[in-house]
């Protein structure tokens, strides 16, 4: 684990930068901590699935939106097998929020599959939702429209304002935690209640 905490209930939580190198956050969850007021980011968890010198990228995978998959299957004109048409479809975040982006265990690839670890992989190609509709697709999956980006930098400098904890991400949160479950979830990873933390913990 690349990232070192000090967590309690009373005390600060503190990430030195220097530990936050490149391509170290990638399959990691990012947990918002309580105080972030963002309305895009409050109470989210978003999965890394780039980070390098470049910048970072991931898809949060707990903010619902009022979308199912079936929606989407009908938008791109797709026959579709009833089997995952109810499954609500996910902000993944507020960057390109008209492309669609699909979070799998690693297996077949499609058009356009990153492997992001040896269990995950993301694809944003076509072809993976037309064999979802089909009910030919990966059976675990999570759907989302949109991405969270990061600068050169910004998301080491946010972690280090304590505005992020970060943890190894893991299949089972992914694709057998309810979503409503998943920031507590993730945050219990690491032992943190974050109901229990202070507001303002981490800063001067």
């Amino acid at each position: 684990m690349p990232i070192k905490k000090t967590v309690a209930s009373n005390n600060p939580i503190h990430v030195d930068r220097e530990e936050l190198t490149a391509g170290s956050l990638c399959d990691h969850f990012l947990i918002a901590m309580p105080d972030l007021k963002d309305p895009n980011f409050a109470r989210t968890v978003t999965y890394i699935c780039e980070h390098n010198e470049e910048g970072a990228m991931g898809i949060t995978i707990n903010h619902p939106l009022e979308l199912t998959v079936s929606d989407i299957f009908e938008q791109l004109k797709l026959s579709q097998d009833a089997g995952c048409s109810q499954q609500q479809v996910l902000s993944g975040g507020p960057v390109q929020v008209e492309r669609g982006f699909v979070i799998h265990p690693q297996g077949p690839s499609w058009e356009s599959t990153l492997q992001v670890s040896n269990e995950i992989s993301i694809s944003s190609s076509r072809d993976i939702l037309e064999d979802m509709a089909a009910g030919d697709g990966p059976e675990h999956n999570i759907v989302a429209l949109g991405y969270a980006g990061w600068g050169p930098g910004q998301l080491e400098a946010e972690i280090a304002d304590n505005a992020w904890l970060t943890v190894p991400a893991d299949s089972h949160l992914l694709f057998h935690t309810p979503c409503e479950l998943r920031w507590a979830g993730a945050a219990q990873k690491l032992g943190v209640n974050l109901d229990l933390i202070p507001s303002g913990a981490g800063h001067a």
